[in-house]
């Protein structure tokens, strides 16, 4: 059977025993460190894994990577980079002591965090009278919190006692887990890296998102460096492909560790990647909330957060300066949901839907968390109209794709179709089904590479259309307006040159017809207007009374209103100017034309005298017409002789 990888983390107070319960679980001791076993306390992270089968399925097996955290409070920094990316929570509280200040904290950064499932383990209660009051007293501490109804397990691990009902409860809680998602985009938070003899470069985190295949190429962020893969591990097995789920070793080529500040390599907080996934950025729009469950000891848990303060951002292994603004309050009170800004020295890689938690910059308490609703946000946009609604509908449904689509798109009028929520925790099949339904429902747009909000849209469309018809009725004698005017207006409505072209496509869709240099309103004819009606009635009959052979343009125009009308004939094609001795009416034209057109394809080839003849026209005509039916393509002279131009 192919078992299901998950992620267990232990969370609660020190010296309640979760290394303890997670050796006796296990075999293995996750305190690591010399320190730790001179202290006889949790300073980092540990790890250990565990094969539990289901009790109730033979068919199902369960390989559990567990993440044994720290209790102390000096070390709740460390206790948030490991259970950064758990499916189910293993809290532990010890049995005589009860529900302590870490029990708490780590409580609240469980549920900051996301953090739905959990089993408590009920240690040490083996010293206690009555391990079943103690669990009822423990459940009222769970009460309105994600882990009301989890089960309490009594446990005595250095007796071996309740170790086969905490499995069974864990694959009870398992088996209703999803299984970590693969969304096509793989990312593997870095929690230990070190460098054995021979070996180079390996870090261990747990992977998310998507699969690794030994070989393939990644990038560390924030730091942009590249690397490959040049082996992948999981529980000390050498792998092809490491799955979401599974705590993962990567010997990275090409990378040191920095163990220095102004050393470049991979540390504890980086993420291996994938270069596609985009940069790292500088700004995170988030929605934070705040507890109002105070944390003994801990006044900071439940003092209110101020615009501007600094904090320190905890979000998978990394700890982060920033600084907290909010929009239209200065303060979030306990119990409050806000959506805000934070704002980092240095860039964080961090997704939509990214869950984090906010500590104070001493690191002395937990006080609050929150979700990445942007995570490329701008600072100089963040007070404007439309960024302030784009977050607060996002706030309200940090998790509903269709909205934080129509929302982001509706803020920005236009997104390329290829990063739309790229950098989210949303596969590309779900997006696709999020343009779907707002296409349907005709909130956005799809058009080739772009989402368009459709109320933008056909607001920027109907302003250039009446641009256009506006020129008709100052310019009527014009065929349109110019090309390149409108384009320089539509160019200041767009927020990206490169949707210019489909612009111009949907305006033709609406009935407006480019042709050559204009562009103009499908029903648009150009007409004189009043002033020049006279002079060019008169220039048409003139023009008219002998087709073939007119009075040349000195003759037909005169004085300037004349020239107006005349450039208005020859604009809309109604005539043609041969050159500066010879203007035609269109008609006149097209009768020459086809006169030598017919005669060449019966005789083969004929001289200008006798074109002449048969057109009964002059030189003063003839001669620019056949050299214009020569660029034209329609005819090719050879000497003295024309013929059709094959």
């Amino acid at each position: 059977m192919t078992p299901r990888h998950f992620i267990i983390g232990t969370a609660g107070h020190i010296d309640h025993g979760k290394s303890s319960l997670v050796k006796a679980l296990t075999g293995t001791d996750p305190d690591r460190l010399p320190e730790e076993k001179a202290r006889g306390m949790t300073i980092d992270l540990g790890f250990a894994h565990l094969d539990i089968a289901d009790p109730e399925n033979t068919e199902v097996a369960y390989s559990l990577g567990i993440i044994d955290v720290p209790g102390h409070a000096d070390f709740v920094k460390n206790m948030v980079a490991g259970v950064g990316s758990i499916d189910v929570a293993l809290l532990v509280v010890a049995a005589d002591d009860g529900w302590m200040p870490q029990t708490e904290e780590h409580l609240q950064i469980l549920t900051y965090l996301g953090v739905t499932r959990a089993v408590v383990a009920l240690t040490k209660s083996d010293l206690v009278e009555e391990p079943e009051f103690a669990a009822e007293v423990l459940r009222e501490s769970l009460t309105g919190t994600p882990f009301a109804e989890a089960p309490i397990v009594p446990v005595s691990a250095p007796k071996g006692r309740g170790l086969t009902e905490l499995k069974a409860a864990l694959a009870a809680v398992l088996r209703h887990t999803p299984a970590p998602a693969d969304i096509g985009k793989p990312r593997l938070p870095v929690d230990r890296t070190f460098s054995p003899q021979g070996i180079g470069t390996v870090i261990t985190g747990t992977l998310t998102g998507g699969a690794f295949q030994r070989g393939q190429e990644a990038v560390i962020q924030p730091s942009g460096l590249k690397t490959h893969l040049r082996n992948l591990q999981s529980h000390s097995s050498n792998v092809e492909t490491a799955l979401p789920g599974m705590r993962t070793a990567a010997n990275l080529a090409d990378v040191t560790i920095a163990d220095r500040e102004d050393r470049a390599g991979v540390q504890r907080g980086d993420i291996i990647t994938l270069e596609s996934l985009g940069p790292a950025a500088d700004t995170l729009d988030v929605v934070l909330e705040k507890s109002t469950r105070p944390v003994p000891g801990s006044p900071m848990a439940t003092t209110p957060l101020r615009n501007g303060q600094k904090l320190m951002w905890h979000h998978g292994g990394s700890a982060r300066e920033a600084r907290v603004y909010f929009q239209g309050t200065r303060t979030m009170e306990p119990g409050a949901r806000v959506a805000a800004q934070l704002r980092f020295r240095t860039p964080v890689f961090a997704f939509v839907g990214d869950h984090f938690v906010l500590r104070d910059f001493a690191r002395q308490a937990t006080i609050a968390g929150g979700t990445v609703l942007n995570a490329e946000a701008s600072r100089a946009l963040f007070r404007k109209p439309n960024s302030r609604r784009c977050l607060e509908a996002c706030a309200a449904a940090p998790h509903d794709i269709a909205v934080l689509l129509a929302s982001k798109v509706q803020r920005d009028g236009a997104v390329p179709r290829a990063t739309a929520l790229l950098k989210s925790r949303f596969s590309a099949a779900e997006v696709d089904a999020a343009v779907t339904k707002l296409v349907t429902a005709k909130t956005i747009i799809a058009d080739g590479a772009w989402l368009l909000d459709a109320g933008w849209w056909s607001l920027h469309l109907a302003k250039c259309g009446d641009v256009i018809k506006a020129h008709h009725k100052t310019f009527p004698q014009l065929t349109g307006m110019d090309f390149a005017d409108l384009s320089a207006r539509a160019a200041a409505l767009l927020p990206d040159k490169r949707l210019l072209d489909p612009f111009i496509a949907a305006l033709v869709a609406l009935g407006f017809v480019r042709s050559g240099r204009y562009i103009r309103w499908g029903a648009h004819r150009a007409s004189l207007p009043p002033a020049l009606q006279s002079a060019g009635a008169k220039l048409r009959a003139a023009l008219a009374k002998n087709l073939i052979e007119p009075p040349n343009p000195g003759e037909l125009a005169p004085g300037p209103v004349d020239r107006q009308a005349l450039k208005f004939l020859l604009d809309t094609s109604e005539a043609i100017q041969l050159d500066e001795k010879a203007v035609l009416l269109m008609e006149a034209y097209e009768k020459l034309k086809n006169q030598i057109v017919a005669h060449l394809q019966k005789s083969g080839q004929a001289t200008a005298s006798d074109l002449r003849q048969i057109t009964g026209t002059t030189r003063r005509i003839l001669i620019p017409l056949l050299e214009r039916l020569d660029r034209e393509g329609v005819t090719r002279r050879n000497g003295d002789f024309r013929s059709l131009k094959q």
